[in-house]
């Protein structure tokens, strides 16, 4: 269903940037933008996790490199990857002060997992643990490949409408102009499309690892206590990081109002805590 999923988003988005160059550039800002969605389309398979892993400032630790972060995070991920069936992923540091964490690779064999500064300050190692295993939880559902592709996309298309709005209608063919209304429209409507393409594969994800990392960890109670900090440490320490991002994390990285919430891409914390709390009374 994940392969269906991610082909189904491939072509969702290919479609938006045609529509995109259709509109800025005519036929030929059509034919631009079928090279920039076959070129999207392979970068965003093969390099997504590299992509994403760029984007978020992450720093690779191992036995030799922030070898102290290493030593207190690996050994409960190696505990956690033999208990799910999974290879050990390659594991990472963000220097950011507010707690976060996120999973991106394109299978299992090829996954990472990274942690903020402020997720390891702030935290115990049950919690620590609980956020691991959750994100371990998006491994083994494989929800990373669709949540990598559609990060490195949603920033594609935000980046190329916001180009075209200074760039575009500068053609005066008469058969082949572009509308300036329709690029405006572009660019207004390319971004909210990639919102709401985040928003619908997201949500239900975040339920699946939650009960995957309450499963394996043998309670919920780690995420849960977990959880309820990251919700209120979110709304008090603000993260440097791309909007075209903000679906991977376990929290939404942002406190935004207004109509920034309808395009939330994370189910409000009280609920996925409240389905957690009755994991732990069933």
């Amino acid at each position: 269903m994940n392969a269906i999923k991610t082909v189904l988003l491939l072509g969702l988005m290919s479609g938006i940037v045609l529509a995109a160059g259709q509109a800025f550039g005519g036929r030929r800002g059509l034919m631009m933008g079928l090279v920039m969605a076959v070129l999207m389309n392979v970068a965003s398979y093969f390099f997504s996790e590299k992509i994403a892993l760029m984007s978020s400032g992450a720093i690779r630790i191992s036995e030799t490199e922030n070898s102290e972060v290493f030593w207190r995070v690996q050994p409960m991920v190696k505990r956690l990857t033999e208990k799910m069936g999974l290879p050990m992923p390659k594991l990472w540091v963000i220097p950011e002060d507010a707690p976060n964490a996120f999973a991106t690779g394109r299978n299992p064999a090829h996954s990472s997992v990274a942690v903020t500064v402020g997720l390891l300050r702030l935290m115990n190692d049950d919690e620590i643990e609980g956020v691991v295993a959750h994100e371990l939880g998006h491994i083994r559902n494989r929800d990373i490949l669709i949540s990598s592709i559609a990060a490195t996309l949603a920033a594609a298309i935000t980046f190329a409408a916001r180009m075209a709005f200074f760039f575009g209608g500068s053609r005066h063919d008469d058969d082949d102009s572009p509308s300036p209304i329709a690029a405006i429209a572009m660019m207004i409507l390319a971004p909210v499309a990639a919102l709401l393409i985040q928003m619908a594969i997201s949500r239900t994800r975040e339920y699946g690892a939650d009960a995957a990392a309450a499963k394996f960890t043998g309670s919920p109670s780690g995420l849960i206590s977990a959880l309820r900090k990251l919700e209120g440490y979110s709304r008090r320490i603000p993260m440097d990081a791309s909007p075209a991002m903000s679906h991977m994390y376990i929290i939404k990285p942002f406190s935004g109002q207004s109509m920034m919430r309808l395009f939330s891409t994370h189910p409000a914390t009280e609920e996925r805590i409240a389905r957690l709390e009755r994991l732990r009374t069933a």
